[in-house]
């Protein structure tokens, strides 16, 4: 059965007074997964520190655990996975059901698709309705049988071959999950499995699998691509991994900070890989005072302190070229542009459609909603900032946690309350977000049900 999603429950968010102190947020999901996975496929016990416990990894702990794995919570944020080595999955006896994880669900593909048995998928509604052709396209070349709803959508089942076919697959579109789902097929895949990024992306994968002792090597060409080569068939080492804060959870705290007069906050030990610091330089180039200190790596990640005081913005022309560098944070972003002076334009951020709901529409119809001129085009979004009034409207989240968080942080900064129709997908994703503002002075109540 899919899962079913819980009733929904309105939020409202009330002008705050300014935000104060120093917080951590919750571990990255990026690497939360890739750590269980790699863990499972490893030879003996890999210990993780500050895993994100949100229901998507709770998901991906979940699957493993049905392909044979042994992954248990040992303390707050402490798992420890006994893997079974590579290629060594045992066949599921039922649906593996990944709720709303889109992260989860493609890279689990991945891994899946190259081990000889055969795996169902299903998720939520959300999930169901979200297209994972880029992924499977590959994983057919490299020999994986797929029976699957058209569009490719979940529910699906792979039936991986006896021995999985090398490739080398040059990345259509800038991905990160579909980079990490090859080079997961790959591991169980004899020969050598090639990935040609024309757009560098985030490296979680690459940089995990290196700990892990993965045979993989990185090249980066004179035009700026990218090529990672993966030898497959060989044992990968257990480690011991520690996360650092999530830079899309900190986003929406940065933000706020920015935007509510008179704040003064520090973020720690959050996670400064430079593909996922789009959004910190973007903010820096509006005006935003947001310094960086006590630098250091965290398991070959860079780390830092975020120290972030209330700021007035300007407009920016963002570069498309920075969009796979802070795909995630453009919610974030949208709801500084709207306090900004002028314009902010972003451009080539069609990926956005693609995510739990087509956030470029939501964002547009949100902040129009609240009194802020939007232009929204079929892969960009123009925002016009500094208007007199900002906020009173009601957001349509459509399940999604990061436009309904945006909308809330809106609702922080501007001159009227912003209700979101549905605050379970933040309970979901981001549990501790209202009790962690709150805690630094924002103002949250649940909103009246509707009149029937």
């Amino acid at each position: 059965m899919p899962s079913a999603a819980p009733p929904p429950a309105a939020l409202t968010a009330r002008t705050a007074g300014p935000l104060r102190g120093r917080v951590r947020v919750p571990g990255d999901k990026s690497i939360s997964h890739r750590a269980l996975m790699l863990g499972a496929v490893a030879i003996g016990e890999t210990t993780i520190e500050g895993l994100l416990e949100g229901a998507d990894t709770q998901a991906t702990a979940a699957a493993l655990r049905a392909f044979g794995a042994s992954v248990t919570r040992t303390g707050a944020g402490i798992w420890k996975v006994r893997g079974v080595g590579v290629g060594g999955f045992l066949e599921p006896e039922d649906v593996i059901d990944y709720g709303n994880s889109g992260t989860g669900a493609r890279l689990a593909l991945g891994l899946v698709g190259s081990q000889a048995i055969s795996a169902t998928f299903g998720g939520d509604a959300s999930l169901r309705n979200r297209p994972m052709g880029r992924v499977l396209d590959p994983l057919r070349r490299m020999g994986v049988q797929v029976l699957a709803r058209s569009k490719d959508r979940l529910p699906l089942t792979l039936k991986g071959p006896d021995i999985t076919l090398p490739i080398e697959y040059r990345v259509p579109v800038p991905s990160a999950r579909v980079k990490s789902a090859v080079l997961f097929a790959g591991l169980n895949t004899p020969g050598v499995t090639t990935i040609i990024e024309p757009t560098p992306t985030r490296d979680h994968t690459e940089r995990l699998l290196q700990a892990f002792g993965a045979a993989i090597e990185i090249e980066l060409g004179a035009d700026g691509e990218r090529v990672v080569r993966l030898e497959g068939r060989r044992d990968l080492k257990p480690q011991q991994v520690a996360i650092p804060g999530d830079p899309s959870s900190a986003a929406f705290l940065i933000v706020a900070a920015l935007l509510i007069e008179g704040s003064e906050l520090t973020i720690e030990a959050v996670l400064l890989n430079p593909m996922r610091t789009g959004l910190i330089e973007t903010l820096i180039e509006m005006g935003g005072d947001i310094e960086i200190g006590n630098r250091r790596t965290i398991g070959g990640e860079a780390v830092g302190d975020i120290h972030v005081r209330a700021s007035r913005l300007r407009g920016v022309v963002v570069p498309a070229e920075r969009a796979p560098s802070m795909i995630d944070e453009y919610p974030a972003l949208a709801i500084a542009a709207a306090f900004a002076e002028g314009i902010t334009v972003m451009d080539g951020i069609g990926e956005l459609r693609l995510k739990e709901s087509d956030r470029l529409a939501s964002l547009a119809a949100g902040l129009g909603a609240n009194g802020v001129t939007v232009e929204e085009g079929p892969e960009s979004l123009a925002v016009t900032g500094g208007a007199v009034r900002i906020g009173g409207g009601d957001v349509a989240t459509r399940r999604d946690h990061r436009i309904g968080i945006s909308f809330l942080v809106l609702g922080l900064a501007g001159q009227a309350p912003v209700t979101i129709d549905d605050a379970t997908p933040i309970d979901i994703h981001f549990p501790e977000f209202q009790a962690l503002m709150s805690g630094l002075g924002a103002h949250f109540e649940r909103a009246e049900p509707a009149a029937a």
